[in-house]
């Protein structure tokens, strides 16, 4: 039975929350929603409202009015959040407007703040009946926690415990109004099939199917657990330089420890995961060692690459890197988009460009062209980049996002790796050093 008193007693016995924690209710105006932030001020916990308005529906703006008269009626603080929702063909509606809503909650979070979903127990189950339906793991029949971080704070789900039946049941003893959405009720929607056709034929056999289904979801979250303590413990014996995995330690590892391992690491570094036949890419790589020392798997959100003894993971595409040579008087960041990279520069004595050399000559910065040549500090010969790239384990992928630096006609520096001969500063002669900085997320897609 839900109350006010038993939201209390999950929200302080189960999940651990103090009277004074400084929750956000993600109110759509939704049964459930509504019942979660009635019961919440009814129990005298602090809270604020959010609600976001997607602008998909007609109705929208009406249902946002809803929301805030809700909450003045309550006293509580309503906040109105308007959303555009992009990507719809690609993700689908429910996938694209739920990216879209989860991404303006995470920028409204304060640190600190717990933020309250109305996911119920109904939601949980549907939601392991749709992963197993996708062919998910552990992972995807974990389906929703009860308390997980989000942006500067928690995400937490208070009602998993909760029917839908007894929120409505609580709503209708409170004389509480709320908003019903028609899209809960179109078929072309694959969750509402599953709430509407496939669940109640399924409780009509098995009246336990929904509370046995979310039990499945917590004995999974606990697999789930142990998988990843396992992997942690993997990561920390294969690991190599830069964040990548050693491949001569990653091949002594079982199959089944090695795709643990990958989808760990992947989902660590904040990476799209691969799908079961990318997947097997990644683990062939690993089998075959291909001759080339050099392959690559990639699919959208994250690209993997074999290079010598490592694999290394990153969100940016494989296409060639390609821009413009740019003049520089190093007096501010320069900043190469298409290459992903801030070049700056940075007072020192006696290390990196001797700032005599640099004295009224121009500066400009270019991209690789092949073919360089550079004489290294205490050096008789010049050697050609290519060779001192290559002997440096740079990795392919990396080198044509490296920015020269020349003066005049005079390859001058290599990003901040080398300086060339004669632009090396003397010691405690005055000078300046490179920085180059990787600011592939600044510009919102990957560079090409």
């Amino acid at each position: 039975m839900f109350s006010p008193d038993a939201l209390g007693g999950i929200l302080g016995s189960r999940l651990g929350f103090a009277t004074n924690t400084p929750f956000v209710v993600a109110l759509s105006g939704g049964g459930d929603s509504v019942a979660l932030l009635n019961a919440l001020n009814e129990a005298g916990w602090r809270a604020r409202a959010v609600h976001v308005d997607h602008r998909l529906h007609p109705d929208s703006g009406r249902w946002a009015d809803a929301c805030a008269a809700l909450c003045s009626k309550l006293g509580v603080s309503c906040q109105i959040e308007q959303v555009r929702v992009t990507e719809i063909p690609e993700r689908g509606y429910e996938a694209a407007a739920r990216e879209a809503r989860y991404a303006r909650l995470r920028e409204v979070l304060g640190a600190g703040e717990v933020l309250l979903t109305a996911h119920h127990q109904d939601d949980q189950a549907e939601t392991v009946l749709l992963q197993m339906l996708r062919g998910a793991g552990v992972a995807g029949m974990s389906a929703m926690p009860a308390v997980a971080p989000f942006g500067p704070g928690r995400l937490a789900r208070p009602l998993l415990s909760f029917r839908r039946a007894a929120l409505r049941a609580y709503l209708a003893a409170k004389g509480l109004a709320w908003i019903e959405d028609e899209s809960n009720q179109d078929l072309a929607r694959s969750r509402n099939i599953v709430r509407h056709r496939v669940l109640p034929r399924m409780t009509e056999h098995w009246p336990g199917t929904i509370a046995t289904l979310a039990r499945s979801a917590r004995h999974a979250a606990q697999a789930q657990t142990l998988l990843d303590e396992l992997a942690a413990q993997d990561v920390a014996a294969v690991h190599c330089g830069r964040g990548g995995l050693a491949m001569s330690q990653l091949v002594r590892l079982s199959v089944a420890r090695q795709a643990n391992l990958i989808r760990f690491w992947l989902r660590r570094r904040g990476l799209a995961l691969p799908s079961e036949a990318q997947l097997g890419e990644i683990l062939r790589i690993v089998a075959d060692r291909p001759r080339s020392g050099l392959a690559v798997v990639q699919w959208p959100g994250a690209t993997v690459r074999r290079y010598r003894d490592s694999l290394v993971a990153s969100d940016a595409c494989v296409a060639p890197v390609e821009w413009d040579p740019q003049e520089w008087d190093l007096s501010a960041p320069l900043v190469i988009v298409a290459a992903g990279v801030r070049l700056r520069s940075k007072p020192a004595t006696g290390t990196g460009l001797s700032l005599a050399r640099l004295a009224g000559r121009p500066v400009s910065v270019r991209p690789r062209v092949g073919g360089e040549m550079c004489r290294l500090a205490g050096n008789r010969y010049r050697r050609s980049l290519k060779k001192l790239l290559q002997e440096s384990a740079v990795p392919p992928w990396e080198r044509a996002r490296l920015p020269l630096l020349y003066i005049g006609d005079d390859l001058a520096a290599v990003g901040d790796r080398w300086v060339c001969e004669p632009y090396a500063a003397l010691a405690s002669e005055p000078s300046v050093r490179l920085l180059v900085e990787d600011v592939t997320g600044e510009f919102g897609d990957s560079p090409p």
